[in-house]
């Protein structure tokens, strides 16, 4: 079996792939700055990688400004790999979003396709994962998106998927051969509206969703089609309805 070192294992997602690679015998080590490692500096980054066949990346900014995104994903990724080539990694897997090689302006989707480009580049055999929506975003999009007591939303296309089987996508990915990218999406395509004014509606949220295109999604304007996987994407079976009762809102 082989070591796996999983950057930002603490996290929504990498907490999930840590459990799900122990539970099959490999020897995962969690890392992120709560036990040493920042990327960002480089704080911790060779000596956590000793002797690991992979390295899973499912890190994320603290904040989505452009500026600071952008900053974390190039340094942080640069920095994970320089220690891999020192340190022998023959597997690197980064969690990545689907849409980013489709046109957008949105400034998160920019500095993953740079994080891309650079693992692409780096002579390391990899596994990009893009994954499409997670339910859990569910809050935040309709919190970044209200005014008042009202939520506008484009009618967008999206085929959101379970935080628990995007891990499943990446903690497979870590366990096999490196196989370049890889799409993940959930079983079902809803507006982004609809999604939301769901979600909404299941938790008894008072608030008002209203479809008007010509709104923004985190700041930027989207195609119809941009956040949905492509035609021979690997689909989840999780749907919304299944996944809402078992998760409380969080307001």
């Amino acid at each position: 079996m082989a070591r796996i070192v999983v950057i930002g294992g603490t996290g929504l997602i990498g907490s999930k792939v840590v459990g799900k690679l122990a539970d099959h015998g490999h020897d995962v080590v969690p890392a992120s700055p709560a036990s040493g490692v920042n990327t960002v500096t480089g704080e911790g980054v060779a000596d956590v990688l000793v002797g690991a066949d992979v390295v899973v990346d499912v890190s994320n900014s603290p904040s989505f400004e452009e500026h600071d995104v952008m900053v974390f994903f190039t340094t942080s990724t640069r920095n994970v790999l320089a220690a891999e080539r020192e340190a022998g990694v023959r597997h690197h897997v980064a969690l990545t979003i689907v849409g980013t090689n489709r046109p957008h302006d949105i400034p998160y989707f920019r500095a993953k396709t740079a994080q891309e480009e650079l693992i692409r580049e780096s002579g390391i055999g990899y596994s990009l994962v893009h994954a499409t929506q997670f339910f859990e975003f569910l809050g935040s999009i309709a919190d970044i998106s209200t005014d008042g007591d009202t939520v506008t939303l484009p009618g967008a296309l999206i085929q959101p998927m379970a935080a628990e089987d995007v891990a499943t996508a990446v903690a497979r990915a870590a366990a096999g051969e490196p196989a370049g990218d890889i799409e993940v999406g959930g079983p079902e395509q809803f507006g982004l509206d609809e999604f939301i004014r769901r979600g909404l509606a299941f938790h008894n949220d008072p608030r008002t969703v209203v479809r008007d295109d010509a709104s923004p999604y985190y700041g930027a304007q989207i195609e119809k089609r941009t956040l949905i996987p492509a035609d021979g994407a690997e689909i989840f079976a999780t749907r919304l309805d299944e996944w809402l009762p078992l998760n409380p809102a969080r307001r």
